[in-house]
């Protein structure tokens, strides 16, 4: 399937001559200390970095023994903001990938996995969204953005189109994400939650 972005509708994913984001290598060096929203102080980007290993580590063993089963399509489905990329940590037009969950996606490609994003940024987004994912490195099977006058809350629309990847043939196999509304509503056989820090990295 050639890659493309959903938003409500096809968007392609081609992109030419871009260099944007930053390897899995390159996630080191950030500010000790990043101030929420709700004027607290996150952990350090080291401990968030161990704090989301942790969980990817454990993604990656169960996926070890899970893809090899040739009686299903599989697939995983990854969020993006502060999950597939260091939205807050690193924050700007474009954002690098967060190098624990790039391995974990490329990990899951290179065994026969499809790779698929769902996100609750608006279709207005969907070509920065496109670009930065590319250019981190992901592989992406396709990339579902919240379309034009979808009300639905975030959980409902996330739920509905991991039903959607499933009805079109897929099992998904490991859903990643850092907040409830990005796992909850089944769809997924397993659901690994990254750490949001009591709502602070949204």
């Amino acid at each position: 399937m050639k890659p493309r972005l959903r938003s409500g509708v096809l968007v392609a994913l081609t992109v030419t001559t871009i260099a944007i984001g930053a390897p899995a290598a390159a996630y080191g060096a950030a500010p000790q200390a990043v101030s929420s929203v709700a004027g607290h102080a996150l952990p350090p980007y080291q401990t968030w970095i161990a704090d989301v290993t942790a969980v990817t580590n454990e993604a990656q063993r169960y996926l070890a023994g899970r893809l090899p089963d040739a009686s299903v399509k599989p697939a995983i489905v990854i969020d993006i903001d502060n999950t597939a990329l260091e939205t807050t940590y690193r924050p700007g037009l474009v954002s690098p990938a967060t190098g624990p969950v790039l391995a974990l996606a490329r990990q899951a490609a290179a065994d026969g996995a499809a790779v698929f994003f769902i996100t609750a940024r608006p279709q207005v987004l969907g070509w920065q969204t496109a670009i930065n994912l590319r250019g981190a490195g992901y592989p992406v099977t396709d990339a579902y953005l919240r379309p034009w006058f979808n009300t639905q809350p975030d959980a409902e629309f996330k739920t509905a189109t991991r039903k959607r990847i499933e009805d079109s043939g897929y099992r998904i196999v490991a859903n990643i994400g850092n907040n409830p509304s990005d796992l909850s509503g089944g769809f997924a056989e397993r659901t690994f939650k990254l750490p949001d820090y009591d709502g602070q990295l949204i």
